[in-house]
């Protein structure tokens, strides 16, 4: 086993897309929320500030959209460099890595319509143009995004194309001079859509060339439906955007004619690791209203926090915080680390910067289901903490659920992002780039007796490093086992690829947080190692039962009679139970989520 505080990596031992599949618990160093800068730091508490200072009073104002106030919050988060993190410092921007934009993301979320606004800007709406600008383009927009003297919207979806993105029927026809595209069409379900004054809007040229272009609000032809009546998020605009025969100069295209996919799928993998941090943000700001809540409010002559079944809610809720926030930097580490090996002056530096985020498109997609459905989960239980109290607008978890709903179907369904998992995983291996067949071989030996299991070693987590490593095995086996039974359609076995999908997330996340516990063993002090162990510990003791159930469910979507059998006798071998004293730590986590209003002490103190 390696040191998890083993030297950088070189250029060679980088991270790649899937590698946590088959690399060894503990084989890298992973990025945490502890290695923070003193500037991540900075831009953490200016976030921070801001969200007390400027959105916190106003949320009912936001909500019931006072007109201009989000617009002038946004402004003033400009004034603050929130809007100019990621824009190039070329264009206006500060140009800095994504563990930082990540962080920003996370504080901004415990306001969900504002967070929307500002990540419908900050993201999908100027990033199609940093990475996929040509250098005129950049020049003329980026700086008046970064300054929010523009603010700008992304439109991709359709009424009959919503996760079918390709399947867009807006139209883009070349004017007889040759010097315009003719947009027509109707984009549904666009955020910012009230006050945006740029979008990036996608079209078909020719009828069968998906193509991005870049739109000014002020356009001839440019108009608006009424803003969407919605549950969640009511202080964001959303509004259907109506092209009726807009001319857009050619120089405005986006991209390549034709390879607008290429720009809506990438863009889209960035919305997605942003929104599993986001919602992981939102999360943590769920759970501190219900600590305190349960501190305040008294039953039967006590504090209802001090009821079992209270304390275990706060328990999982951290722990699943824990898991989600482990992941999440853990991927934007992996990103910065590639991304610094790359010559930010070179020409091509955008387009192998978006290479790199485009090997990360199965962590995006486990780590946007992981962190929406954690959100609602804890946010629907920290209503219950609330009891009745929480059904009323006069506490923020009635909001909080209502805003949470939303993050299970933006940037692609969950289920359509279940499905990108495994696709991508099958065709990384195809391609060579993901040795999942070599892997598996080796596994088969195993599981044969012709080569040992994994056995556990020392250390304040070895069960939990065995278990991660045999869920990988069993993941692996699996999906192996699905592709060489069904071959090309297995594409078509959707119960098996989601099955596939969710245990993949299981073991990035018992991965993440082992990784993570282990190095705060090694660097942190004993009582808030402790802390990481605990919470480590909990998660991995779950996850591994669900890695196992899910697997057996699975098994009997692929196999009948003594075919099945097999497959339960491999799984059964990889399936080794152990003991935690769960209510110890359920008990100790819960203790200092009361006492702190935090999941761990250590990161931002």
């Amino acid at each position: 086993m390696v040191n998890a505080l083993s030297p950088e990596p070189t250029p060679q031992t980088l991270d790649h897309g899937g590698d946590f599949l088959h690399r060894p618990v503990l084989s890298q160093p992973i990025f945490t929320p502890e290695q923070f800068t003193d500037e991540q730091r900075q831009f953490r508490k200016t976030a921070d500030d801001f969200v007390r200072t400027e959105l916190e009073p106003h949320a009912e104002e936001l909500d019931h959209k006072k007109p201009g106030l989000m617009v002038d919050k946004m402004r003033r988060a400009a004034e603050l460099g929130l809007l100019m993190v990621e824009v190039p410092e070329a264009q206006g921007g500060l140009g800095l890595n994504k563990a930082t934009s990540m962080l920003v993301s996370e504080q901004l979320a415990r306001h969900g319509s504002f967070a929307v606004t500002y990540g419908a800007h900050t993201g999908i709406g100027c990033l199609p143009i940093v990475y996929y600008g040509t250098e005129a383009q950049r020049q003329t927009y980026l700086p008046k995004l970064a300054s929010g003297e523009w603010i700008a919207a992304y439109a991709l979806s359709e009424q009959g194309s919503g996760s079918d993105a390709m399947g867009a029927k807006t139209t883009a026809t070349r004017s007889d001079d040759g010097q315009h595209f003719i947009l027509s069409g109707t984009k549904a379900w666009i955020t910012n859509a009230a006050w945006a004054d740029l979008f990036t809007v996608f079209a078909q040229v020719d009828g069968n060339k998906f193509t991005a272009f870049l739109v000014e609000r002020t356009r001839a032809g440019v108009s608006f439906g009424p803003e969407e009546r919605k549950l969640g998020i009511r202080g964001s605009s959303t509004c259907q955007l109506l092209l009726d025969d807009v001319h857009v100069p050619v120089d405005h295209v986006l991209g390549e004619i034709g390879r607008g996919h290429k720009i809506a799928f990438n863009i889209l993998n960035i919305g997605r690791y942003k929104l599993g941090a986001s919602s992981i943000g939102a999360a943590k700001a769920a759970l501190s209203h219900g600590a305190a809540y349960a501190k305040e409010r008294h039953q039967f002559g006590k504090p209802i926090a001090s009821f079992g079944l209270i304390r275990q809610k706060l328990s999982t809720a951290a722990t699943l915080i824990y898991a989600g926030e482990s992941m999440a930097y853990r991927l934007a580490g992996h990103i910065d680390a590639r991304n610094e090996h790359l010559d930010k002056q070179a020409q091509n530096y955008p387009a192998r910067a978006i290479e790199v985020i485009d090997d990360f498109t199965m962590e995006a997609s486990m780590l946007k289901v992981f962190g929406s459905e954690a959100l609602y989960s804890i946010a629907d239980e920290m209503l219950q903490v609330h009891g009745g109290n929480g059904y009323t607008e006069d506490y923020p978890l009635e909001r909080y659920l209502r805003d949470a709903r939303i993050q299970r179907i933006f940037e692609g369904t969950n289920e359509i992002n279940r499905l990108i998992v495994p696709a991508t995983l099958f065709k990384r291996a195809m391609g060579g780039s993901l040795p999942l067949m070599e892997v598996a071989g080796r596994i088969l030996e195993e599981l044969s007796g012709s080569a040992p299991l994994p056995k556990k070693a020392a250390g304040p987590l070895a069960d939990e490093v065995l278990a991660t490593e045999l869920c990988k095995r069993a993941v692996v086996y699996a999906a192996s086992y699905a592709a060489q039974k069904f071959m090309a359609d297995l594409k078509e076995k959707q119960y098996i690829l989601g099955a596939l999908a969710d245990c993949m997330t299981y073991v990035f996340a018992m991965d993440s947080v082992v990784c993570r516990a282990s190095q705060a063993a090694q660097s942190l002090s004993a009582n808030t190692a402790a802390q990481h162990l605990a919470l480590a510990q909990l998660y991995c003791f779950d996850a591994r039962v669900n890695v196992f159930h899910t697997l057996r469910r699975a098994a009997m979507m692929m196999a009948e009679g003594g075919e099945l059998d097999e497959l339960y006798n491999r799984l059964g071998l990889l399936d080794q139970r152990y003991r935690v004293d769960y209510m110890h730590l359920e008990e100790e986590v819960a203790g200092r989520v009361l006492a702190t209003g935090k999941v761990v002490t250590s990161a931002l103190d």
